[in-house]
Order: structure tokens, then sequence, then C-alpha cells
């Protein structure tokens, strides 16, 4: 496997006040023969809210679980995860024994997953997820149901209803605010949300992630989004970073990201995301197929996919090239990519993917 120029990359994606640094890591299975994340590396801007993005299977989860030393085995991690606290010195997170890397997973990172449903034990009513949660992080039990009342009501929700209710007296979108509410009640100082809204309708994402943007500037969070939904998480994002093939394709600032994109793959993904600002002919899906972590192409692993591939990119993997500022994509011909394949998503005068959203308790 490529590192996809790893020292040349680390020097790229630094920022400023990291909160997380990602160095080469990597998640291999099958006696490390095949990979599912590939030398990635990157910074979380600390207060930032960074949208990483990607097909299903390309690797995305595999980096969220990645930051919290949370791979299922028998995948095993390696490369190197640093937490950088408000206060004392940093953390090295692969490092900790497991009881520390209980108290970091909840208590300095916490994690919201795609189904609310299955991370409820539908046995128990909602207040007892709150009080056991917090009982077992040795936390003031009162102080926490307190402060879960406000988080509760930060995101609409009427806490004394939602309170006596089992998980699946809740609506979707009533669930995932609750979830979102329970993992900040140990107020951790970064969120990662894997795919959170995907089994919303559209309405009810819009509306999840305006409260997410509310409460995100309310108690000065740092947040990494995950999704496959480029235009959904341009609402939110400070910063994007496109992920392919289990390494990362392009990485900067949202508005670059989204309305001056270096990499096909990226306008690929912006050109093929249902929109309805853009005409429906305008769609259009990426062909083929994204590879198997078994069956990653040698040189740059898009250029099967890609219609500006040649023999270079069929030999070499690109390391990452500067489009502008902060803004970095590996692809050897990304200047072309601006020139030749255009997009097709409309977007506010900030470059941002425009949308509307109100808020309901459905």
């Amino acid at each position: 496997m490529s590192t996809n120029g790893s020292t040349e990359q680390e020097s790229k994606i630094r920022t400023d006040d990291p909160i997380i640094e990602v160095r080469d890591a990597s998640v291999t299975y099958d006696d490390g023969t095949s990979y599912v994340l590939d030398h990635a590396s990157i910074d979380v801007e600390r207060s930032e809210v960074l949208g990483v993005v990607g097909e299903s299977g390309s690797g995305k989860s595999m980096f969220a679980s990645a930051m919290m030393d949370a791979i299922p085995d028998p995948g095993v991690l390696s490369g190197k995860i640093v937490y950088h606290p408000d206060e004392g010195e940093p953390v090295d997170v692969l490092a900790l024994d497991d009881e520390e890397l209980r108290e970091f997973r909840w208590e300095e990172v916490s994690m919201v997953f795609q189904g609310a449903m299955s991370s409820f034990n539908p046995t128990m009513k909602i207040e007892e997820h709150f009080r056991e949660t917090l009982k077992a992080h040795d936390a003031p039990v009162e102080e926490g149901m307190s402060f879960a009342r406000e988080l509760l009501e930060d995101l609409y929700l009427d806490p004394k209803r939602v309170f006596d209710v089992y998980p699946h007296e809740l609506s979707g979108g009533m669930q995932q605010r609750a979830l979102i509410a329970l993992s900040l009640v140990l107020e951790p100082e970064v969120l990662i949300m894997d795919e959170p809204t995907a089994a919303l309708d559209l309405l009810m994402q819009r509306s999840i992630l305006m409260l997410l943007h509310e409460l995100q500037q309310k108690y000065n969070l740092t947040m990494v989004f995950i999704t496959h939904d480029l235009p959904l998480v341009a609402d939110l994002a400070d910063r994007m970073a496109v992920i392919y093939a289990f390494q990362f394709a392009e990485v900067g600032p949202r508005d670059e990201v989204v309305g001056n994109s270096g990499h096909p793959y990226t306008r690929a993904l912006l050109n093929a995301t249902p929109n309805i600002e853009a005409p429906l002919e305008e769609m259009r899906p990426i062909p083929g197929d994204q590879p198997a972590p078994i069956n990653v192409p040698s040189g740059c692993s898009y250029h099967p996919r890609c219609p500006l591939s040649t023999e270079e990119c069929e030999e070499v993997d690109p390391s990452f090239y500067d489009v502008e500022g902060d803004h970095v994509a590996a692809c050897h011909h990304w200047e072309e990519a601006q020139e030749e394949i255009d997009l097709h998503l409309a977007g506010d005068d900030d470059g941002a993917v425009a949308s509307d959203g109100g808020v309901d308790d459905e």
C-alpha cells in the first residue's frame, strides 16, 4: 500500500491549534494485507467543524473509529493519534489502557452513530440512559441531569416528556436529538458524528444540522461530521476532507472544496448528489465502483473511474498538490479537472450549499 506521500502530506494538513492530530493512521485486516484506512494524516482544529465525506465503503467510518481507538476486532490500528486537551499534556490515544480509554471516549471525545435505536437500551427510559451514563463516569448526577435538560431544550425537545418515555416511543428525529444530548452530557471537547442523519428525511436532516451549528457555537465544540452527502455537510463545516479508497483525496476550507474542487472525485461527488437547486438532467452518477480493500489499483486509486486518467495516474500515487492557500488535492491533473469538469451544484453567495429547514418534533 502506498503512503500517498505521507511526509509531504503531513506538512500540508497541519493546523495552528490542533485538538486531534492523526498521523499515518492505518487499519488493516487479514494479517495486514487488507487496508480499510491507508496511512491517513490530518489535523482537527480546535473549535472547528470538519466534514469528512466519501462514498459508502471509502474508509470514513474507520477514520472516525480510529480517532477513538475503537476499531472492532480483528482490525489492527497503527500510526499515531494525539489528543490535545485544553489543559495538561498531549494524550497518546493508542497508549491508553482500557480504563483510560473508556473515560477518554465519553469525557473528552464522544461519538453519535447513524441509528439512534441501536445506541439506546430499548428496556430503559431515556432518563435512565442519562443517569446511568453520569454514574458510570462518577459525574455529579443531579448537576448532570440539569445540564441534560438544558441540552434537550437546546435541541427543541421537552425534557419532561422525553425523559419519561422509552426510545421506541420517540420519532426518528427525536431519537437522534436525544442521542446527541446524551453524547454531550459529560461535556466532551470533541463530538464525532458518523452519518447521524442518514436515516432521516431531508427536512429533519437540515433541521438537525441547524441545531448542531447552534450547539457548536454555544458550547465551543469541535465537531467531526462523517457523511456520504457532501452538500449536506457543506452547510455546517468549516473545512472539508474528502476520502476515497481509504485515503484522503482533498482537504481544504469548505467554500474552496465545494466551489473550487481540485480532485475529479470531489467534483464527481458534487455532480452526483441529488440537490433541489440543480436540474435533474444535470445529476451525473459516478461511473464504475470504488475498489475493495483487497483490490486497490496501483497509482492513483481513482484512475479507473477518472475521465482525466493518464499513464502517470496509473503508475504514480499522487501526493497533495497545493490548490490555493490551505486547500490541497491528491491529483496530478487538478488544474485540468477545474477546467474540464464543470460543477452543477448551486450554492449561496458564500459558496456553501443553499438549504432551508425548520425544527419540529417529528
